[in-house]
């Protein structure tokens, strides 16, 4: 078998290499690949044959552009390393697999600019969807934004999905995905509640943070469902990494603050507070109880495993993805709530004063 020898284009065929191979044109070499234009059998197996002999390969840019070939969707977050995100990036990619699209992932390091630039970059390839995912700060800027944003995908034959985000002022062409993100904080703060704790230290996020705010007001609703005005000193905010939680932690017992349970904002954040907690020779549960949010693998693998409230993220993302196809890209807005719940292990146990 002879094989087009490197030219022009780097060595690459082109659709042009193909048709001259086949003796067709060029339009009948992209209506063979597309699959959507009749044709003889005779003429597409010479096609084939040529593409098999020049070893092409398609133009997936540009057979975004032109509207051919695998639909795709985009998966857009701030941080790819965090394990929640990544659980919810595999429910979008498996569904969107299922689904028959191509899944492209951008992780923005929280640039809004580039962030701007993928959404361009999809709607003018035509992404059948955009999910942007993550809490982010509720501005009235940031709702006129993305209500642009969506106006402007949908004009363009996509649709927004804000995935773990609050929802934007009625009317917009958007999809919202949540889950019951301040109820799951009340009833993990209530568990350590009725375990006999009073001093429940909270390890929050950054406080614009929407998914931070729903999570500190989760701990605060469920100290006043109880008649108990919670310490506003036993509240300390960082963000959602292993490293505040050791910082924050740390902070904690260098002021000597009295508390004997802790309530991290994240597993992350817990995993950096049991570090610290037994650098400083405390035990878990015994001298502290210690609980997360968000039930990633690893938490049952702590020493001890971690009490926590289980998300479901990855059907968050199948959900985003199953809703966001079914949908017209012009339909009003949607907004779906998914449940959490408390999962219960060994981390979290009555004061010792109680024991």
């Amino acid at each position: 078998m002879t094989r087009k020898p490197a030219g022009d284009n780097g060595g690459r065929s082109t659709i042009r290499d193909v048709a001259a191979r086949a003796g067709v044109s060029a339009s009948t070499v992209s209506r063979v690949l597309g699959g959507d234009y009749p044709v003889s059998a005779t003429t597409r197996t010479r096609v084939m044959r040529a593409v098999r002999e020049l070893d092409y390969v398609a133009d997936a840019r540009a057979k975004a552009i032109a509207g051919a070939g695998t639909p795709t969707l985009a998966f857009v977050l701030d941080d790819i390393t965090g394990p929640s995100f990544a659980h919810m990036a595999h429910g979008v990619e498996r569904e969107a697999t299922r689904l028959g699209h191509l899944c492209l992932v951008c992780s923005t390091d929280g640039d809004a600019d580039r962030q701007l630039e993928f959404i361009e970059m999809m709607r003018a390839q035509r992404a059948a969807a955009v999910i942007l995912v993550g809490g982010t700060a509720d501005t009235a800027e940031y709702r006129a934004r993305m209500a642009r944003i969506a106006d402007s995908l949908a004009a363009a034959g996509s649709r927004l999905v804000l995935c773990g985000r609050p929802p934007l002022d009625p009317g917009a062409p958007v999809t919202v995905i949540e889950y019951d993100n301040e109820n799951g904080a009340f009833a993990l703060c209530a568990h350590l509640l009725s375990q006999g704790h009073r001093r429940v230290l909270f390890l929050g996020g950054k406080p614009s943070n929407t998914t931070a705010q729903g999570r500190e007001q989760g701990y605060l609703a469920a100290h006043r469902a109880r008649g108990i005005d919670p310490d506003p000193a036993l509240r300390l905010f960082g963000d959602f990494t292993r490293d505040s939680g050791h910082r924050l932690m740390r902070q904690a017992l260098a002021r000597e603050l009295d508390f004997t349970a802790v309530m991290a904002s994240t597993d992350m954040v817990a995993s950096g507070a049991l570090t610290a907690l037994h650098e400083a020779g405390l035990s878990v549960p015994q001298d502290v109880s210690l609980a997360g949010y968000d039930d990633i693998p690893f938490a049952r693998d702590l020493n001890p495993p971690l009490t926590t409230v289980h998300v479901p993220y990855e059907e968050l993302g199948r959900l985003a993805v199953r809703t966001a196809l079914t949908r017209t890209p012009d339909a009003p807005d949607e907004h779906l709530l998914l449940g959490t719940h408390v999962t219960v292990r060994a981390s979290v146990a009555p004061p010792a004063l109680h024991a």
